[in-house]
C-alpha cells in the first residue's frame, strides 16, 4: 500500500499553521504521512518562534521552517532584515522553492489570495510567492542550485465562504478587522477536523503572546464559551488548484494513500471527487492579525 504522501504549509506567521491547517495537519501526521510547515515571518530566536515549534510538536510537523523575514507591522520581529513586503519578491521566491525540493509534498497549502479574511498583507504576499514557487519548484532551470527539481500536484489555499462566518465574522468585526470571505461555490474541500480538535486547539494556544493579546485570533478565541469556538475551528475550507503530476510518477495519478485520480491526499469520507464545489458546513476557520 502507498504511503499517505507528504504535505507542506507555506504561511505567513506564527499561528497561521494552527489556525489555518491545524486541523487537517494534525489529521495528516495521525495517518503516518510526512507534513511541514514553512513560515514567512519572525526570527528564529524570538519566542514567536519558540512558540512556533511547541505548535509544530503539538501538531506533528517537524522542526519551524523560518524564512526569517520581518513582520510588516511588527519590524523588530526579525532586525536587520527586510519586511516580506518589502523583501526582493525573486529571493522569497526561491526561499519557499528550496523548502518544496526539500520536503517533496504532493500538496501545498497556503493562504488565499484575499490573505485570509483580515486580508493581511503578509498573507497575500506568502500566497503570491508559494504560487510562484510551486510553478517553479518542477523546473530544472530556475533556481538550481535550491535542489532537484520537485513538482507538488495540487495547492489548496485555506479560505473561508460567505455561509460559514456567522460566528467569526461578528467577532473579527468587533476587533475592526476586515471579513473578506469568499462566494460559496469557490470552496472545493471541506474537512470536518472535530476528532483533532483538542490538538489543533491546543496547537493555537501554545501561541502564548498571542492569546495573552486582545486583538490577535488566539486572544479573541479564548475569550469565547467553548461552544462558539469549537464552531469556528471544526471545519476547514479549501480552493483547490491542480498541478501536473512530477517527474518520475505515473501520469494520471496523484500516488496519495493509494487513492484514485482528483482524490485529495487526505482522504476524507465525505470528500467531493467529482470536482464539483461541495455544501459548507456552518463552521468557518480562522485567522489573526498581529
Amino acid at each position: 500500500m502507498l504511503q499517505p504522501s507528504a504535505l507542506l504549509a507555506v504561511v505567513a506567521h506564527p499561528d497561521d499553521e494552527a489556525l489555518l491547517a491545524g486541523g487537517v495537519l494534525a489529521r495528516h501526521t495521525a495517518r503516518g504521512a510526512r507534513t511541514a510547515v514553512v513560515t514567512a515571518t519572525w526570527a528564529p530566536d524570538t519566542q514567536r518562534a519558540a512558540e512556533l515549534a511547541d505548535s509544530l510538536e503539538i501538531l506533528g510537523a517537524g522542526q519551524p521552517r523560518m524564512l526569517g523575514y520581518a513582520d510588516h507591522r511588527v519590524p523588530e520581529s526579525a532586525p536587520g532584515r527586510p519586511r516580506l513586503c518589502d523583501a526582493p519578491f525573486d529571493q522569497v521566491v526561491e526561499d519557499v522553492v528550496r523548502h518544496i525540493r526539500a520536503v517533496r509534498p504532493e500538496t501545498v497549502i497556503t493562504h488565499d489570495a484575499y490573505g485570509q479574511l483580515t486580508g493581511h498583507p503578509d498573507h497575500r504576499q506568502t500566497h503570491r510567492a508559494t504560487l510562484l514557487a510551486v510553478a517553479a519548484a518542477g523546473l530544472a532551470h530556475l533556481y538550481p542550485d535550491t535542489g532537484e527539481p520537485w513538482q507538488p500536484t495540487a495547492v489548496h489555499l485555506a479560505t473561508h465562504p460567505h455561509s460559514a462566518v456567522a460566528d467569526l465574522g461578528p467577532l473579527l468585526t468587533r476587533a475592526a478587522k476586515s471579513v473578506l470571505s469568499v462566494p460559496d461555490d469557490t470552496v472545493d474541500l471541506t474537512v470536518d477536523v472535530r476528532p483533532w480538535l483538542d490538538r489543533k486547539w491546543a496547537a493555537i494556544t501554545a501561541h502564548r503572546s498571542q492569546v495573552e493579546r486582545d486583538r490577535p485570533l488566539p486572544g479573541l478565541l479564548s475569550r469565547l464559551p467553548r461552544d462558539a469556538r469549537d464552531r469556528i475551528l471544526a471545519t476547514e475550507y479549501y480552493t483547490r488548484l491542480t498541478f501536473r503530476p512530477a517527474p518520475n510518477r505515473p501520469t494520471g495519478s496523484v500516488q496519495s494513500a493509494g487513492l484514485a485520480e482528483r482524490q485529495p491526499p487526505w482522504p476524507e469520507p465525505d470528500f467531493d471527487t467529482t470536482g464539483e464545489p461541495l455544501p459548507v458546513r456552518d463552521a468557518g476557520d480562522s485567522q489573526r492579525d498581529p
